[in-house]
């Protein structure tokens, strides 16, 4: 029996590239599908590598035709939150328009099933020490206010009977494969393990705290940092939910608890066995203390829960990636 294939937009990225394996390792055939301006060619082990541009409609039909696939997982997004706010315009054509194209494609081609990739972003401010997913939606970047319109837009294609959909909302996704075959690599790096990985190996000289008086234990910003293969296996499990006739829905992917910046830099300096030198900076405008969630209901509708719930554990295995980053053709 063939495989059942499913399109991975954005399959070459970060996030979406353990995805794919994911889907392999249940049995699925991933096609990923991006445009290489983020993605990398040399994290599509798991499947056909198909080269194109959500807004690229003829290519987007071409792939599709040639595949057949059974639904799509959609990533493919801009994600740089301080980028988004310098330039609107790119986040919102691509990620907005991007989708919306997809959409249209998907209908033309009778595809029933969506996994989107969307973002805690589009909480904006924490009103609660946990956020769950009734908490008001205020995204402060363009970056989550583009997630929030492609959620919306989803859920008008829901409300029409369409497509049936679940969108993923992710806290700070972190991490890398356990066997180190994929990992985080992007250029530029913001992401702050990887930023701290880059001190250990002498890219840069330290890493700089954005304000250090904050309301939380150490005065240092606190974050759900959530594995991303416990985020792999929630898009597979949120795929099995849609394709046993169960409705559509919006999930919080979390671990329930939070780090601060400085709990990840000594945790970083405890499994490298390394010094970080550090500086203190300013505060960065919108940056809330603490963005924890209550992921109560994806672990009661899809079955899910973290594997990788402690932070030191994380950073072992993005610790163990970036050591064989040098094996990798850049």
């Amino acid at each position: 029996m063939n495989k059942r294939s499913i399109l991975v937009t954005g399959g070459a990225g970060y996030i979406g590239s353990h995805v794919c394996k994911e889907l392999f390792d249940k049995g699925y055939n991933p096609i990923a599908y991006d445009n290489l301006i983020l993605g990398h060619r040399w994290s599509v082990n798991w499947g056909p590598l198909e080269v194109g541009d959500i807004n690229d409609e003829s290519r987007l039909l071409e792939v599709i035709n040639k595949y057949k696939p059974y639904a799509v997982m959609h990533f493919a997004a801009f994600s740089n939150v301080s980028e988004s706010v310098i330039d609107p315009n790119k986040y919102y054509l691509n990620n907005v328009a991007g989708t919306i194209n997809l959409l249209n494609v998907m209908f033309r081609t009778n595809i029933k099933k969506m996994v989107f990739s969307s973002s805690a972003a589009i909480y904006g401010l924490p009103e609660m020490s946990l956020i769950n997913e009734d908490h008001e939606k205020n995204p402060i970047s363009p970056y989550g206010k583009s997630k929030l319109i492609i959620e919306q837009i989803i859920k008008d294609y829901v409300d029409a009977g369409h497509i049936e959909s679940i969108c993923l909302r992710y806290f700070n996704a972190a991490g890398a494969d356990y066997k180190a075959k994929i990992g985080e690599c992007h250029r530029p790096e913001t992401h702050l393990i990887p930023l701290l990985m880059d001190v250990v190996f002498g890219l840069r000289k330290d890493i700089t705290i954005f304000g250090n008086n904050y309301n939380t234990h150490d005065g240092t910003c606190v974050r759900d940092y959530i594995h991303v293969s416990d985020l792999a296996n929630a898009h597979v499990l949120a795929l099995n939910v849609l394709k046993s006739g169960k409705r559509s829905g919006f999930y919080n992917l979390g671990i329930g608890r939070g780090f601060s910046v400085m709990d990840v830099i000594k945790s970083v300096e405890k499994v490298t066995k390394s010094s970080i030198p550090i500086k203190i900076g300013t505060r960065r405008i919108g940056d809330p203390d603490n963005l924890v969630s209550d992921y109560k209901l994806a672990q009661q509708d899809l079955k899910w829960k973290p594997n990788f719930k402690d932070i030191d554990e994380i950073v072992r295995t993005s610790w163990k990636w970036h050591q064989h980053l040098s094996d990798f053709n850049f």
